[in-house]
C-alpha cells in the first residue's frame, strides 16, 4: 500500500475515535454512535490531510519508523475529529 493511502487510514480511524470521544464527553451536543462517528471520521481525514500539507514531516509518519510523526498525525486527526463533530453538533442544534 502507497503510504499515502495508509496515512489516510490513520487519519480516518484517529478522526473516528475523536468524533466518538467529543459525544461522549459532551453529551449536549452528541450526534448519536454513527453520527458521530461519520463526523469524526470526515474530519480526521480532511484535518489529517490539511495538517500533512502545513507540516511536511507528517507525510513520513506511516514509512518510516517515526513515533514522533506517527504520534503528531494520529493526535492532530483525533482533534480534527473532535473538532468537526462538535461543530456539526452546533450547527444541527442551530437549524433545528
Amino acid at each position: 500500500m502507497s503510504d499515502m493511502l495508509v496515512n489516510l487510514i490513520i487519519q480516518v480511524i484517529a478522526g473516528a475515535f475523536g468524533g466518538i470521544l467529543a459525544g461522549n464527553v459532551m453529551t449536549n451536543y452528541s450526534l448519536g454512535t454513527t453520527g458521530n462517528t461519520l463526523a469524526g471520521a470526515v474530519g480526521g481525514g480532511v484535518g489529517g490531510y490539511v495538517l500533512t500539507l502545513l507540516v511536511p514531516s507528517l507525510q513520513n509518519a506511516a514509512s518510516a519508523l517515526d513515533w514522533v510523526a506517527f504520534l503528531g498525525l494520529v493526535f492532530g486527526s483525533t482533534v480534527a475529529g473532535a473538532i468537526l463533530t462538535l461543530v456539526a453538533a452546533v450547527v444541527r442544534d442551530r437549524t433545528a
